[in-house]
């Protein structure tokens, strides 16, 4: 799984020797330690039930059929989701009914692989290989999309030295070409956009066609936030991707869905219907702050197979972070 920048993306190029405002990658570990930090910390809500119910159950009980069904009400209530809880609680039943696992503390460590194994789905790093690489990112109003690609892009910049070229499609709401603009000034890359209410497949057209003219490494396209229930404007979405495809046959060659984490299951619902219009490549879990439950990452990942392949745990630069599968079972559980 992805732990830090370099694993998260595929490229052919060598690493930067320095990371950021000229950090040594040396300091890169420390980084990974302070943002799991922060994230146990945002889930402890999460870690507190499921481990008062994972201690109440499998280590101090007797393992028996209230066992199970106790388990299954605090995963779900964890936003894990009841078709990937019954899975994974159906298993670990099996594995201990057939003896392959015995003791209430070798259920719990096989209960967290479990849930990092659901984790680990699909394909969960960036090919950054094309020249250039398009990324059109999309989401519902509110989950962080455009904050997520100003914090991609400088990471982009910033830490593998990479030329970023930013499309500002979302040209129904004009806060979001500001919010683009400002992150654009940040990250130190350029930006395409167009009047107020301009079509987003010109703009999308037209940033791909700069970015291949400046010779960009990655052109990352922003798209109008919608509700995946406006059937108008999810067609919209389909639209764009064959407007950046008449640029490059194969693009977008990435497209990432921004879910806020507190919504729980409605996240769920958001992927599914997003994926049903577009492709979707990866998630971007965002908002896994205190109020978040967290196990909606196991669900998406568990029934629909796609990879979440960031998170973001606050406001901060650098609470911008690849996902990792097993720092994030063991952030829920212990």
């Amino acid at each position: 799984m992805a732990r830090d920048w370099s694993d998260l993306f595929i490229t052919d190029g060598a690493r930067p020797a320095t990371i950021g405002d000229g950090a040594s990658l040396a300091d890169e570990p420390e980084r990974r330690r302070g943002f799991f930090k922060r994230l146990r910390t945002n889930l402890s809500k999460t870690r507190e039930a499921l481990g008062a119910e994972i201690q109440a159950t499998l280590l101090e009980g007797d393992v028996d059929e209230d066992t199970w069904e106790r388990l299954e009400e605090a995963l779900i209530m964890a936003d894990v989701g009841a078709a990937t809880t019954a899975r994974v609680v159906g298993e670990l039943e099996s594995e201990a009914a057939g003896g392959a696992i015995s003791g209430g503390e070798a259920l719990s460590r096989r209960l967290a692989g479990m849930l990092a194994e659901i984790a680990r789905t699909g394909e969960d790093r960036i090919d950054l290989r094309h020249a250039p690489t398009v990324i059109m990112a999309v989401g519902v109003n509110g989950t962080g999309k455009t904050t997520t690609i100003g914090k991609l892009a400088w990471h982009l910049q910033h830490e593998l030295g990479l030329k970023v070229v930013l499309g500002a499609a979302d040209t129904f709401r004009a806060a979001a070409v500001q919010q683009l603009e400002g992150w654009a000034r940040r990250a130190g890359c350029e930006i395409v956009s167009g009047p107020e209410g301009s079509d987003p497949g010109s703009v999308a057209f037209e940033a791909v066609r700069q970015g291949r003219e400046l010779g960009a490494d990655v052109v990352i396209v922003d798209t109008a936030g919608r509700l995946h229930t406006q059937d108008d404007l999810m067609a919209e979405l389909a639209k764009v991707r064959r407007v950046i495809a008449k640029q490059i046959d194969d693009a977008p060659h990435e497209t990432l869905l921004t879910v806020d984490a507190t919504t729980g299951q409605n996240g769920l619902r958001q992927a599914k219907l997003f994926s049903e219009a577009v492709p979707v490549d990866g998630i971007v879990l965002t908002k896994l702050d205190g109020t978040a439950k967290g196990g909606i990452a196991l669900a998406i990942a568990g029934e629909l197979g796609i990879a979440v392949k960031l998170i973001g745990i606050g406001e901060a630069l650098e609470d911008l972070r690849p996902f990792d599968a097993d720092d994030y079972a063991q952030a829920l559980l212990t």
